[in-house]
């Protein structure tokens, strides 16, 4: 019974009284009356239900993802469907045949599977009777590459300047503090301010410190937000939520400066197709604030303890660093004289193939599209069928794990990605080349179009960090992934740790 409560999140049922229980009940009485009777057709694929109704192999899934799903292929080969939280999903495992998921784009929706995401996890509801706003807010994207991006960066810069010289560069002596923690408020503060600005009417860090505490607590609850389980067994997220998007109204936007360009072109198209007053405009930044934030974190986390673990990768990174600095005559010293184009951060090959290394060891991206009508599609091994209303999905830690493809791939290896000094792009499988071999944006038309943005603000981060402070780690003890997003992006670590830091001596 503990496994079940920990399988649907962390409530107090007495809170809902003897009415809420039974309505509660009424509904999974119910799922379960619907869901039960499904059998196998010819020509589908396998079918695993588990031994739990409705929620199938919820709980074999989130104890370890991906040594489950590769039980599952040795007993049924690369197609299979299982019942997941009320939800049939299709998964294919074969990496040669995921270009099946990402081409029938009539049949296979994304924008069915999106839209109904947010509408739960954001409380977004015009997504899905508003299909020119969702192409127009779509369009907007186009200001996270190119030119954008690079005025993004240079506020990056200077926002990150703001935070290191007034708080971190003070730091003359050691100061102990949490990885993740560390992390996550650098992360968010940068983020935030580069994309919405600052407060001008109250105290700014005020703001953002409560803003930051909600979010995380919103976050740690986003795999349940999406799945069927009524909001209000949630505890009190909802109101979390609630207080999330009223920060990010209009109304509050609107005493910000330094809007970014992005945000400047959500925001009219939002206010094209809502008044200014409506609070769903919030629930739109919450949901943008999520996707530019909720995977970064993690991310630099995992980056940052692996270099910390591995003094070697410490020593090439900094090597590398320290020779693009002298090659563009920028000097390491006290202040923060040093500015790195998206170019140049692009050269360093070795930072790179470290942030990879890293994304390939924690992400759980997987990319799922709803089936619009039953379909029979063709794969080298055969045809199999699908079922309309039922997911297909295709799960990248399946080859980010595989041997063939990359060697002791338990392993941290921060050069992995290198190859005779150069970017490695050329992985093979089976005798062939993959066309996708590292997959934590997703793939196709839908890939995560924030993808850029992330990895250059990881790379500036740690470009500082490297530059300017000593790092050690100080716990010891081992360090695993939290399966609670299970399906959804990168994940974060099962428990954080204490690393110290403080500023260079150089000598002038």
């Amino acid at each position: 019974m503990a496994e079940l409560s920990a399988a649907i999140g962390r409530f107090s049922l007495e809170q809902f009284g003897v009415w809420g229980l039974a309505f509660a009940a009424a509904l999974l009485l119910l799922a379960l009356c619907l869901l039960g009777g499904r059998t196998r057709r010819p020509g589908e694929p396998p079918l695993i239900k588990g031994w739990l109704p409705y929620f199938g192999v919820v709980l074999e899934l989130r104890k370890d993802p991906l040594r489950f799903m590769k039980t599952l292929q040795k007993q049924h080969g690369d197609t299979f469907t299982v019942l997941l939280g009320g939800k049939y999903i299709t998964f294919i495992l074969d990496p040669f045949q995921y270009q099946l998921v990402i081409k029938n784009q009539k049949q296979l929706s994304f924008r069915v599977f999106s839209d109904e995401l947010v509408r739960k996890a954001f409380s977004i509801s015009q997504l899905q009777k508003n299909h020119d706003m969702n192409d127009e807010l779509h369009l907007c994207y186009q200001f996270l590459q190119g030119k954008s991006l690079d005025i993004l960066l240079e506020s990056m810069m200077q926002n990150l300047k703001q935070v290191f010289e007034s708080q971190l560069l003070k730091t003359t002596s050691w100061d102990t503090v949490q990885l993740y923690a560390f992390c996550s408020s650098i992360i968010f503060d940068i983020t935030f301010t580069t994309i919405y600005g600052k407060l001008l009417v109250c105290d700014n860090n005020k703001f953002i410190n409560e803003l930051r505490d909600d979010f995380l607590k919103f976050d740690d609850n986003f795999t349940y937000l999406v799945s069927d389980i009524p909001i209000e067994l949630l505890g009190n997220i909802k109101s979390i939520r609630k207080n999330i998007i009223k920060r990010l109204s209009s109304e509050n936007l609107d005493k910000m400066q330094g809007w970014s360009e992005i945000l400047q072109r959500r925001q009219d198209v939002l206010e094209k197709y809502y008044v200014h007053e409506d609070l769903e405009i919030g629930a739109h930044h919450l949901g943008f604030l999520w996707a530019s934030v909720a995977n970064t974190i993690p991310a630099m986390f995992w980056a940052m303890y692996y270099l910390l673990r591995h003094p070697e990768a410490m020593a090439a990174v900094r090597d590398e660093i320290d020779r693009l600095l002298q090659s563009t005559g920028q000097k390491k010293g006290s202040g923060f004289p040093i500015y790195l184009t998206r170019e140049q951060l692009d050269s360093l090959i070795c930072l790179e193939s470290t942030v990879f290394e890293a994304l390939r060891l924690s992400s759980y991206s997987t990319t799922i599209r709803f089936v619009e009508e039953d379909l029979t599609l063709s794969a080298e091994t055969g045809d199999f069928c699908v079922r309309k209303g039922d997911l297909l999905a295709v799960f990248p830690p399946i080859f980010h794990g595989d041997p063939e493809i990359f060697e002791a791939p338990e392993e941290f290896r921060y050069d992995r990605f290198v190859e005779d000094g150069k970017k490695k792009t050329t992985f093979f499988k089976r005798g062939k080349k993959l066309k996708c071999y590292l997959m934590p944006f997703g793939t196709g038309t839908t890939k995560c179009p924030g993808r850029f943005f992330a990895i250059m603000e990881i790379k500036q981060l740690l470009v500082i960090l490297l530059t300017y402070f000593d790092l050690e780690i100080i716990d010891d003890k081992p360090i695993g992934l939290d399966y609670r997003r299970m399906l959804f992006g990168i994940q974060c670590p099962n428990s954080d740790v204490l690393f110290r830091y403080k500023v260079k001596s150089y000598r002038s």
